[in-house]
């Protein structure tokens, strides 16, 4: 399967949540064993060099992968996830987003100094989350941090609103 055969598997859904926006559907590619196979193996090869200790997956589309990668590279999976839903001690952080704004949170015992973090989510639109949740991981201290998306929309240019320095992937863009 080619990176072409998996973006022709996307669904788009128009002005959902809100009207406006085009929604990317990474669930047509999740119900697909073939898609889902497709991309743990890309997502693998990406980050089977770089020493992932914690793969961070934002909530809720980021826990579908997150977790399958991080079982596969020999890491730890964290969750951020949005207040009140973690029950111990968090760490948190306010953005906003191309539709409102949000707040996500870590447990504050999730990252040591000593990890090599991976955050990963679903899509890179406009970069609020991603760049809040990069904020909230930078509290912990880790060695490094990478970024993975599995769709990146260029056009809204979600990059720019990211941290220098870190590498930042994307599996599909559109």
């Amino acid at each position: 399967m080619s990176i072409e055969k998996l973006k022709a598997s996307l669904r788009t859904v128009p002005d959902f949540p809100v009207k406006g926006i085009l929604f990317w559907d990474v669930s047509t590619l999740f119900k697909n064993a073939e898609c889902l196979k497709e991309l743990e193996d890309i997502l693998y090869e990406l980050y089977k060099d770089k020493g992932i200790t914690k793969v961070v997956g934002l909530e809720s589309r980021g826990f579908v992968m997150g977790p399958a990668l991080a079982v596969r590279l020999g890491a730890g999976f964290v969750m951020a996830r949005k207040p009140g839903k973690l029950p111990a001690d968090t760490l948190r952080e306010t953005y906003h987003k191309e539709y409102g704004e949000d707040t996500i949170e870590i447990h504050k015992d999730a990252i040591s100094p000593d990890d090599v973090v991976l955050i990963h989510d679903d899509l890179l639109a406009t970069g609020g989350t991603v760049a809040a949740a990069a904020r909230l991981v930078s509290q912990f201290g880790p060695k490094a941090v990478c970024i993975n998306f599995i769709i990146e929309i260029e056009d809204l240019n979600g990059r720019a609103a990211l941290p220098e320095g870190v590498e930042v992937s994307s599996v599909i863009k559109v």
